[in-house]
């Protein structure tokens, strides 16, 4: 799926190119399925930010199974279901049959795990893995996170409850009860309520910290619920205002991913235990990758958004 210029939906193409061969680091994986994230639209509809280069093939999550390896590889062996987070940002190319990776990139999927579900972890799970690692909330903290029930939200609820962290969980009434399944303490309603009231309320008190993965002015409007000394994470541009944050102390994060095979491999073995749960809101064809993409846009996906590129499980 490749676009020879930027612009709306309409500019993704399904086309053939020439099958890509594993290098001497490499794999190859036949990819199974591709997630999605909202990068991908951004990166779609104007990609000079990451400097991407025309054509181009959009797509940072792959699971499959390696069909190729290259000859200085010895860990990864043809056969094995893998899933990758391609180079980030300028790496892409996940939505295709045929990916080639540098193999410490890889991760082996669960045999618990479907390949569909393996596709919904990488970038999104690895990113709110980034958050914590930078905010290092400890047990019995609390947190308030705006966009909970999107595709890095509902693996920040995960992460957050399964360090004992109570996670006070922002998004539309209708996500309330999958976020509370998934470890949120608390759920607010961004549309008829004041947030950071309702916060303070919640938590007993100012809150720790505030994961912010919307951007625009929910961070800045939300201040008020955390307290001074507190940790701010954004992974998109707030509208922030720096005299609040100096004037109570507060420390602020700006959380970008980059690629990671150690972060690939640790989040494999939290799905393998159960401790990562991908909640899925659709799978697509390749021929609906426009569709899925409209649904990206809307904000409100109210999951992983997952493209399926064979039709036979594995």
């Amino acid at each position: 799926m490749i676009i020879r210029r930027f612009g709306g939906p309409e500019v993704l193409q399904l086309t053939e190119l020439p099958d890509p061969l594993a290098g001497p680091h490499e794999v190859r994986i036949r990819v199974h399925a591709a997630g999605t994230n909202p990068v991908d639209t951004g990166n779609r509809s104007d990609g000079t930010w990451a400097a991407l280069e025309l054509p181009h093939v959009l797509g940072y999550d792959v699971a499959g199974i390696v069909d190729q390896v290259g000859d200085a590889v010895s860990d990864v062996r043809i056969g094995e279901r893998v899933m990758a987070m391609t180079p980030f940002p300028r790496g892409a190319g996940g939505y295709a049959e045929l990916v080639t990776i540098d193999a410490r990139l890889v991760a082996r999927v669960p045999e618990t795990c479907s390949l569909i579900e393996a596709a919904a972890v990488p970038l999104a799970a690895g990113t709110a893995h980034e958050v914590l690692e930078r905010l290092r909330p400890p047990s019995e903290s609390w947190i308030l996170v705006h966009g909970a029930s999107g595709g890095v939200g509902t693996f920040l609820v995960q992460m957050a409850s399964a360090r004992g962290v109570h996670v006070i969980a922002v998004a539309g009434s209708r996500s309330h009860g999958v976020l509370q399944s998934l470890g949120a303490t608390h759920c607010i309603d961004y549309h008829d309520a004041d947030v950071a009231r309702e916060a303070v309320a919640a938590a007993g008190g100012p809150v720790d910290a505030i994961a912010d993965l919307v951007g625009g002015a929910v961070l800045r409007e939300s201040l008020s619920a955390v307290r001074p000394y507190g940790q701010l994470a954004s992974i998109a541009t707030p509208d922030l205002d720096s005299d609040r944050i100096i004037d109570e102390n507060l420390t602020f994060h700006g959380v970008l991913i980059a690629e990671s095979g150690d972060r690939m491999r640790t989040l494999a073995v939290l799905l393998g235990q159960g401790a990562l749960r991908p909640v899925i809101a659709e799978v697509y064809p390749p021929d609906r990758v426009a569709e899925a993409h409209r649904r990206l846009e809307t904000g409100h996906s109210g999951g992983k958004i997952v493209l399926r590129l064979s039709s036979r499980e594995a």
